[in-house]
């Protein structure tokens, strides 16, 4: 009998021990507003999804399968969505966001709300359920809109390449440019019982409280010269910039962490994040512990992938910057 106990303490404290070291995945999928990038050493454009593993620690891994240019539908019909339910183990989480391309007209991508935007967004929740994971419904992010049309309607693709003096102004508060698809998440996530995180109206309050010109931080907003490799200059009211993907994804990480009370204990908030894959908002540690202020103050660096040479890590001691994997 006693070896019998001891034989259950041991693997009860194995199976503690493994539990405590588990690393729980949160798995992305939705657009561009938050995908990864390419070439992220010469192009500053980021998805909030791509920066969100350094709003964790090493606990947490996130997994961004979200896609520029796709919607719900064609998420679905390329195989990506199967994908993603391979990989799922029971206790992930997967974010689930789309909007922007479902409005687009196209076959391919359209979907519509209370119909078949609705039906997708339901199958994704259904299936992560089914796999004993916990899915995430957030509705679409704002995008940046201070003109009122005069057939109702934005759009932000056709202005891109316009410059950056001749912004269309007519408003100062942001237009809603996602109308009825802005219900959808929210009403499938209360039929079903799980989780919705209402990124839009976090965003409408960033961008809404920045105003016409400081939102503009926020996207992608280059002046002709401003970026090597966007010579012509850029007016993008829907993509994110290095700090606007680093504020947006703090603020939907805290809205998540509202709402998952065991996602809340792995969150953190770093100023200083360094990854050369672009995942932060630094690419390189010399760059980050340059940009810390000469302060008494003592920061944290948190450093997602690429070596911390000695040499390095002595600069970072001597202006009282901690580093941390």
């Amino acid at each position: 009998m006693r070896r019998f106990l001891s034989i259950v303490v041991t693997v009860v404290c194995l199976l503690a021990l493994m539990s405590s070291g588990r690393q729980t995945t949160i798995f992305i999928i939705g657009d561009s507003t938050a995908a990864d990038k390419q070439n992220p050493q010469t192009n500053p454009e980021r998805g909030w999804g791509m920066v969100l593993q350094g709003c964790f620690d090493r606990h947490v891994v996130v997994s961004n399968h979200a896609v520029n240019g796709r919607s719900s539908k064609s998420f679905i019909s390329e195989g990506r969505w199967q994908k993603v339910l391979q990989q799922l183990k029971p206790g992930d989480y997967v974010v689930i966001q789309f909007g922007h391309n479902d409005e687009k007209l196209d076959t391919a991508r359209h979907t519509e709300p209370g119909s078949t935007f609705d039906d997708n967004l339901r199958r994704f929740a259904r299936e992560t359920l089914q796999r004993g994971a916990h899915p995430i419904l957030m509705n679409a992010v704002v995008r940046r809109n201070f003109f009122q049309a005069t057939d109702g309607t934005a759009e932000d693709e056709a202005l891109r390449n316009t410059k950056y003096e001749d912004e269309q102004v007519n408003s100062d508060t942001l237009i809603d440019t996602h109308g009825a698809y802005l219900l959808s998440p929210r009403r499938v996530a209360e039929e079903l019982g799980v989780v919705f995180v209402d990124a839009n109206r976090i965003t409408h309050g960033l961008e809404q409280g920045l105003g016409v010109e400081g939102s503009r931080r926020l996207h992608m907003w280059f002046r002709p010269g401003e970026v090597a490799n966007i010579p012509n200059g850029r007016h993008d009211n829907t993509h994110y910039n290095v700090y606007g993907a680093h504020v947006v994804a703090n603020l939907l990480v805290d809205a998540i962490g509202r709402e998952v009370p065991s996602l809340r204990r792995h969150i953190r908030h770093y100023d200083y994040v360094v990854s050369a894959e672009g995942r932060g908002n630094y690419l390189s540690l010399q760059e980050a512990i340059d940009a810390v202020p000469s302060t008494n103050k003592k920061t944290v660096i948190r450093v997602l992938d690429g070596d911390v040479p000695a040499s390095l890590k002595q600069s970072a001691r001597a202006k009282r910057v901690k580093v941390v994997r």
